[in-house]
This record gives C-alpha cells, sequence and structure tokens, in this order.
C-alpha cells in the first residue's frame, strides 16, 4: 500500500485555533459562528499575506489596490477606491502617493469632472500585478483544494445569503429613529457602551489619541 506523503500536523491546537479559542461549548451559535468565519477569514489573510511578502515584498492592503484598479481598467476616484476598499481617504491616499513613486499607478484627468482625477495602473503596474494575481490564485486554490466542488459552491451561496442578509439589518438599523435603533441594541451592549461614554479614563483616551 502506498504511504501519503502529506504532513499530519495538529488540527486546531492551541497555535492553530485563533479566535475559536474564545468560544466554549455553552455559547450561542450565532456567537460560534461568528469566531469560525472570524479565525477562517484571519487565517487565510495570514498565509497570503506572509506570501505576498516573502515573494514580492508587497502588503495585502497594496496588493487589494491594485486588484481593484485592475477591474477598472479607466481607473477609480479616491472615494470609490475608499468605498471598495473600506478604509479611510487618508490611508487611500497615502497607499496612492507610494505606489505612484514606485511607478506602479498614476493619477489622471476624470473625463466626468474636469475638477477631479483618477487613478489608473500604468503599464508597470498592469504588468506586475498580473504576474502576483496568477501566484495568488494557485495559493487560493491550493487552500481550498480539500473541498469538493459542491462544497465549495454550497459555501458560497450560504455566505452569499449571509451578505445580503447583514446587509439589509444594517439599512434597518440606519433606517430606524435613534430610539429604535437604541432599543434593538441588546442591554448588556447598551450598558457597557454607556460606561465606556461617561468613564474619565475613556474619555481621557480619546483626547490623548484625537490628531
Amino acid at each position: 500500500m502506498a504511504r501519503s506523503n502529506t504532513i499530519q500536523a495538529p488540527v486546531l491546537d492551541d497555535e492553530r485555533i485563533g479566535h475559536e479559542a474564545r468560544a466554549v461549548a455553552g455559547d450561542h451559535i450565532d456567537l460560534k459562528i461568528w469566531l469560525r468565519l472570524l479565525a477562517c477569514s484571519t487565517q487565510i489573510e495570514q498565509q497570503i499575506s506572509q506570501r505576498l511578502r516573502a515573494r514580492f515584498g508587497i502588503t495585502l492592503a497594496r496588493f487589494d489596490y491594485l486588484a481593484q484598479l485592475q477591474r477598472h481598467p479607466d481607473g477609480l476616484r479616491m472615494n470609490a477606491l475608499s468605498r471598495y476598499l473600506m478604509v479611510t481617504g487618508g490611508n487611500i491616499t497615502g497607499l496612492t502617493d507610494q505606489l505612484a513613486k514606485e511607478g506602479l499607478v498614476e493619477r489622471v484627468d476624470d473625463p466626468d469632472d474636469r475638477r477631479s482625477w483618477r487613478v489608473a495602473l500604468t503599464p508597470k503596474g498592469r504588468s506586475d500585478f498580473a504576474a502576483m494575481a496568477a501566484e495568488h490564485e494557485t495559493w487560493l486554490t491550493a487552500m481550498f483544494e480539500g473541498l469538493g466542488a459542491g462544497d465549495k459552491d454550497q459555501l458560497f451561496a450560504q455566505l452569499g445569503r449571509l451578505r445580503v442578509h447583514l446587509a439589509q439589518h444594517q439599512a434597518t438599523l440606519e433606517a430606524a429613529p435613534p430610539a429604535a435603533a437604541a432599543a434593538a441594541t441588546p442591554p448588556r451592549k447598551r450598558a457597557a457602551s454607556s460606561a465606556s461614554a461617561s468613564s474619565p479614563s475613556s474619555s481621557s483616551s480619546r483626547r490623548k489619541s484625537a490628531p
């Protein structure tokens, strides 16, 4: 019988369990799902980040930035980039300056608004990103190779339903009057928030961290 060459590493031991270490048997299933999603996302992100740094000397934030521009050949406005990447405008400005200095992106006039400009990939940026994206895809394929095609399709569909549900829930909260939104917050969380807001040390910390 042929012997498998697969390395049998401990599965989810103390060094690998990550965020799920916070869960206990009696916890609500919603909490367990959240921690498992967070653990999976963090584990994948850490592996991808390490490989991007080792192979290309680039951070995951820069890779994601370039990926958005690759999907929009005509470029994107800064506010659109900020929205797609879910980071602040200040972070986007800093990344843009760095990548422009390296010749990967450039600021171009916005044909729809002469007072504005867009950010687009340069020829060097397109070439460099194509090489990174090809390897990035092989890394992800290797990570998920243990799942069957049906499992992947089912997981993708379920996560899609979850995202739609979360977006609808958020929209409902944002549209509700303040009193109704507060009522939708669990009492324990409201009490903790009130205590934090009224704490002198909390307000002092916020003042110290303000620019």
